[in-house]
């Protein structure tokens, strides 16, 4: 009996389990770090327990901790989720030691798949295709040279106790190999503490397609068809999609058959996912077997209608499966891709901070959004930078990647950077379109997946202006009656009303000048502005928060802000001292004298301009070597007043 379950996980995964499981009136239990307390899943959690600590060796990975919780608040059965503990055999034992249900596989089956090597032999004992290669204890060179000899070049060294990229190296020719295998062992040593290596054939253009199986503790097994998820990058998966394309009935069925050897030869009872390579032959090679939930299992339940987690939950409660493999549906297509706080510019270096802005897809048949964050929430540098999996299902591939795509259009995320523009241009590239699937895909077509950054336009600056102006007047104006942006434009005898806003994104600068006695070409209406430019007319996101303005722009979601030009000038000049005006005007008061030593922050200069007063501060601690100015005397834009000596 479960009536209460603890989640072993954060994120998104947990909120996702959590779901089920109160749909099924089941009670579910948060285990959260110091830092997540108020995480989105232990806010959807009828209980929350605190590990403490920061990061996963300090929360998370606490077997003792996470037994503890359990016992606490009266769970009776724990989901790891994946990741984290997910895969630890010592782990499942230790919640079998203490009574408790584990919604996993048994111990001993984790155990068998946990190393390659003594993964690959039981396979080859059960009659699953393997690609050519050596699993064997003989770590050394010599045994490698020979056993790359035997399978012919190129191979695929890859660590015996781990997965995730890491200690794998594609090896082109013998002389090669010496330096490639002390580098992968070098590797798996610090990702997983084990330094044993097998090496593989490598498959030219190979696509990578799993096998969702699934079995109870009454000897049934089954397949849930296959997904493709062969779009990835350095070995982490980005598109996942259900079913794969092009695969023959006759292939899905011998797929399916062996995967469900592989689990049937190591015991398995639950969820799990059989790995293969499908070359452009059609042979098919056995890879690893993933014992646990898949982050990709969404596709799978779009195209069978079924839940896969209230599968697991009814296995562990003893039950029988609910069909037999003649009755496993499989209707349409459904694509998936994920959703990371990462910066694709910078090699996807993982981002962190504050979600300013988080706007998903709006809801509608054959969409669905899997997120474990909400506007407001802090994204730790600690865990994994999945914000969320979109997933779209359709009659047909087309139709649903047609629907991802506009998915991804209304999504917003602001607060720091994210591979969303990204994904977009992999799903709408034309050899996506066409279904042409290899895991070479993204290193193939970098140029246009990962373009050079190029200056934004003009009519970008003016989109931006106008939303600024038409969006925030009266917030503006009655921020700071001191700043420059208060007044809301500008008046000149003769002339028509103008206003300058000096905008910034990115690196870029611009000054925008709005007329405001023309009828503008831009029109905002709630958080969509028009564009209507030779004879087109446009549609943008333009969402305020704070003093950002995300705007959408070529299908990526701009930062700009409006920035004070003379904090802009003071900064632009703090390396050698010199502070200028930042604008035509007057000087009203001079603060300081030469000589005198004065703090960052310090008032030095006050210039009128446009009827306002501005004053040029110290940007940091020093003595005014020099004083360029008097009182009442008009100075131009980029004038010299003070010279600022650092102290």
């Amino acid at each position: 009996m479960i009536t209460t379950l603890l989640i072993a996980n954060r994120g998104e995964i947990a909120c996702r389990v959590m779901r089920t499981a109160k749909a099924l009136g089941i009670r579910t239990v948060a285990v959260h770090s110091a830092i997540d307390r108020n995480a989105r899943h232990v806010r959807e959690a009828d209980i929350a327990v605190d590990l403490g600590g920061a990061k996963p060796a300090e929360s998370y990975l606490l077997v003792d901790k996470l037994i503890a919780a359990a016992k606490a608040s009266g769970a009776q059965a724990i989901h790891p989720g994946y990741g984290f503990l997910s895969e630890n055999a010592g782990f499942a034992r230790a919640i079998a030691d203490a009574g408790l249900i584990f919604l996993g596989p048994p111990a001993t089956a984790i155990d068998a798949m946990g190393s390659k090597s003594a993964a690959k032999a039981l396979m080859e004992a059960a009659g699953v295709p393997l690609v050519p290669g050596y699993h064997g204890e003989a770590q050394d060179l010599e045994t490698f040279r020979t056993a790359a000899e035997r399978i012919g070049y190129p191979v695929l060294l890859k660590a015996a106790a781990g997965g995730g990229g890491k200690g794998m190296k594609v090896v082109e020719r013998e002389s090669e190999l010496a330096e490639a295998l002390a580098s992968a062992q070098r590797e798996a040593q610090s990702a997983f503490g084990d330094s044993r290596m097998l090496v593989e054939k490598y498959v030219l253009k190979p696509r990578h397609v799993e096998i969702q199986v699934f079995a109870d503790s009454h000897g049934n097994c089954l397949y849930l068809n296959e997904r493709d998820c062969s779009i990835q990058r350095r070995h982490q998966k980005v598109v996942e999609e259900a079913p794969a394309p092009g695969l023959s009935p006759e292939i899905r069925k011998a797929m399916g058959e062996s995967a469900v050897r592989a689990a049937q030869a190591i015991g398995y009872v639950g969820a799990g996912t059989v790995e293969f390579l499908l070359d452009e032959r059609g042979d098919f090679f056995f890879m690893e077997m993933n014992t646990r939930l898949q982050v990709e299992h969404p596709v799978t339940e779009a195209i069978t209608g079924l839940d896969l987690v209230a599968w697991q939950i009814r296995v562990a409660r003893g039950e029988a499966l609910p069909i037999t493999q003649e009755q496993v549906p499989l209707i349409g297509h459904a694509i998936e891709v994920r959703l990371y706080a990462e910066d694709p510019d910078q090699d996807f270096l993982p981002a962190s901070g504050r979600l300013a802005l988080y706007r998903e897809a709006n809801a509608g048949p054959g969409r669905r959004v899997d997120s474990g964050v909400a506007e407001g929430d802090e994204v730790s540098p600690f865990y994994d930078p999945m914000l969320a999996k979109l997933i779209a299902w359709g009659e047909n591939r087309e139709e649903a990647r047609q629907r991802l795509l506009a998915m991804l259009d209304e999504t917003a995320v602001g607060g720091f950077k994210t591979n969303l523009a990204f994904l977009r241009r992999v799903l709408a590239h034309p050899a996506f379109a066409e279904a042409e699937l290899d895991t070479g895909f993204i290193a193939r077509h970098q140029e246009q997946l990962l373009p050079a950054p190029t200056a934004l336009p003009p009519a970008f600056w003016q989109v931006a202006g106008e939303a600024f102006r038409q969006g925030e007047a009266e917030r503006v104006r009655g921020d700071d009656p001191h700043s420059p942006w208060s007044r809301n434009s500008g008046w000149r005898a003769g002339l028509p009303s103008e206003t300058d806003l000096h905008l910034a994104c990115g690196d870029e600068r611009q000054v925008v000048r709005l007329r405001g006695t023309a009828a503008s070409p831009i029109q905002l209406k709630g958080e969509q502005i028009t564009l209507e430019q030779d004879g087109l007319r446009r549609q943008h996101l333009a969402i305020r928060r704070g003093e950002n303005l995300y705007l959408e722009w070529n299908g990526e979601l701009r930062s700009v802000t409006r920035v004070d030009p003379i904090e802009e000038v003071e900064a632009s000049h703090a390396h050698h001292g010199g502070l200028t005006a930042p604008m035509n005007g007057s000087i009203v008061r001079v603060l300081v004298e030469a000589g005198q030593k004065v703090e960052a922050g310090t008032a030095l200069v006050v210039l009128e301009a446009m009827k306002m007063e501005h004053s040029i501060r110290a940007p940091h601690d020093g003595v005014v070597k020099a004083l360029y100015c008097t009182e009442g005397e008009l100075v131009n834009e980029g004038t010299a007043l003070v010279e600022l000596e650092e102290a």
